[in-house]
């Protein structure tokens, strides 16, 4: 969570993360909720932590382990005895099964997606969350099950496939669950949350934007003090915020560095300049580097070499620049915790690396600034919150993400120039009707891909053989999981025609109708 020195006397919920892809979306969900909270390894977990009277609760995560690797677990059973209330998630909810007694297995059948659960008896923790028939549909995600109730625990509702869907002790303030309440797709999983947080562990509200802004604005004074720092801005949502937070923080110490790849989107480097130099006048340099970064990614189509090789630019960049600079010892990014989640597990835990994101694990290990990276443990809608806090425009603040990497990852296979203008053309065409059409702030993220593949067409009389532009469009309330927004054929009929007809290049268009997951928002 956080690393920023927070009252003493604050009180929060701790989560013990045991590897899942979403222990932090746990800690998401808390703090809406207005409650601090902290996660923490399973690896890192001292009594003395979690015995202190400003833990309000405890939460044991999900994870991709199963309760008999029992060498790569640990778990102190005193955790039980100290009288704090208990909700265990998933796995969570099977090692506490296992702990106090009771069984776990393989399943049967495994659960993985939607599943329909049955309330069995009455709980504080269900409060709200059944409908009128007492079902509920929750997000699965597991192979083994518990199959033995441990001593004094009762249960809450059931699944087809799962008998002890959810358990509790009342009496000791126990619970578990096998499904995952903090995903979008249980049906008001927060009020689950809610009802342990408010109801059970007895918490009161403690955290806001504001007092996250006031407190990240301490923490980047305390670890800067007097250096300055440049910043790698792009001008999307992550890098303004961080600009702006610096700005307050730091003032005339903080420099920009804004670096146009040559994989921006179409008039990018104009809009970053007047938003930040003229109106924010913010301190920047900008930095035409196109041909630098075409040239070391020419006939390069892996992507995760894409990744590397961008992220080496950047930082050299960044270091030859800060050599011109006196006394900066710091650089700055807009990194976000799904970059460090899919880039590398950030508490320790077994979490599966999914690809290196260019600031993340595309950086060099051997670096000669130190990082700065305020908004690391935060989701994206928290950004924006903050971000309207420090007074950005909502022009800024709810502009669609945009990768580091740039086009660089929309253009699966070898990078060319005239591919970066074809796609720079369709792109800009698709979000231009997105916003005509006032669809632009109902969708979280949009683009335009180019796929590596030539089709043949049919125009006028001629035969055209030209590649496929992809459009996606998904919803989402943190990128962490996403679904494809559903257009209806006549706006997709109006964007495919303007495509097709405007771009010489093109000669096909699909949507792309895949869920995150199993899919990524990007395609590398």
């Amino acid at each position: 969570m956080l690393k920023i020195n927070l009252d003493k006397n604050l009180t929060k919920i701790l989560i013990i993360d045991y590897g899942s892809q979403f222990t932090q979306l746990i800690a998401r969900r808390i703090r809406e909720l207005g409650v601090y909270s902290e996660i923490i390894s399973h690896k890192r977990v001292k009594l003395s932590n979690i015995s202190s009277k400003h833990v309000r609760g405890l939460i044991l995560s999900g994870g991709p382990l199963n309760v008999y690797q029992s060498n790569k677990i640990k778990f102190d059973k005193r955790i039980l005895n100290l009288g704090i209330p208990i909700l265990g998630i998933c796995f969570g909810h099977q090692i506490l099964s296992k702990e106090l007694g009771g069984k776990v297995k393989k399943s049967k059948s495994r659960e993985f997606g939607l599943a329909k659960i049955k309330k069995k008896n009455k709980s504080v923790l269900t409060r709200d969350f059944f409908d009128k028939k007492g079902f509920c549909d929750v997000w699965m995600s597991h192979s083994d099950e518990v199959s033995k109730l441990p001593k004094n625990f009762v249960v809450i509702a059931s699944s087809k496939n799962s008998k002890f869907s959810m358990i509790e002790n009342p009496k000791k303030n126990i619970f578990g669950m096998q499904f995952h309440p903090e995903v979008t797709h249980t049906k008001n999983g927060k009020k689950i949350l809610r009802n342990f947080i408010f109801s059970i562990c007895k918490s009161k509200k403690n955290w806001s934007p504001k007092k996250l802004k006031s407190k990240l604005i301490y923490h980047v004074k305390e670890e800067v003090k007097k250096s300055k720092v440049i910043c790698a801005l792009s001008g999307g949502v992550d890098s303004s915020v961080v600009a702006k937070l610096l700005k307050e923080a730091i003032g005339k110490n903080l420099v920009c560095l804004f670096v146009n790849t040559g994989l921006l989107r179409k008039r990018e480097e104009k809009q970053v300049i007047n938003t930040f130099k003229k109106r924010f006048k913010i301190n920047l340099i900008y930095v035409d580097a196109k041909k630098i970064f075409l040239k070391k990614l020419k006939n390069i189509s892996d992507p995760e070499r894409k990744r590397k090789i961008i992220g080496n630019l950047f930082v050299q960049i960044f270091e030859k620049y800060a050599k011109k600079i006196k006394n900066i010892k710091f650089l700055a990014q807009g990194t976000l915790y799904p970059d460090l989640i899919e880039s590398k597990s950030v508490t320790g835990s077994q979490t599966s690396k999914i690809k290196s994101h260019h600031n993340v694990g595309g950086l060099p290990k051997k670096m000669k600034l130190k990082l700065v990276e305020p908004l690391k443990y935060l989701f994206k809608d928290e950004v924006r919150k903050l971000g309207l806090e420090l007074k950005l425009k909502k022009e800024i603040v709810l502009r669609h993400p945009f990768p580091g990497p740039g086009l660089a990852i929309r253009i699966p296979g070898v990078i060319t120039n005239k591919k970066i203008k074809i796609l720079q053309e369709a792109d800009f065409i698709y979000i231009e009707e997105l916003k005509k059409h006032n669809l632009y702030n109902k969708i979280w993220q949009a683009y335009a891909a180019l796929l590596p593949v030539k089709t043949v067409g049919v125009m006028g009389d001629n035969r055209t053989y030209e590649y496929i532009c992809l459009l996606r469009a998904i919803t989402s309330e943190d990128g962490m999981t996403a679904d494809f927004y559903n257009f209806n054929k006549k706006f997709m009929q109006t964007v495919t025609n303007k495509i097709i007809n405007n771009i010489q290049g093109i000669n096909r268009v699909v949507y792309d109708v895949t869920s995150k997951p199993p899919s990524t928002i990007e395609l590398e």
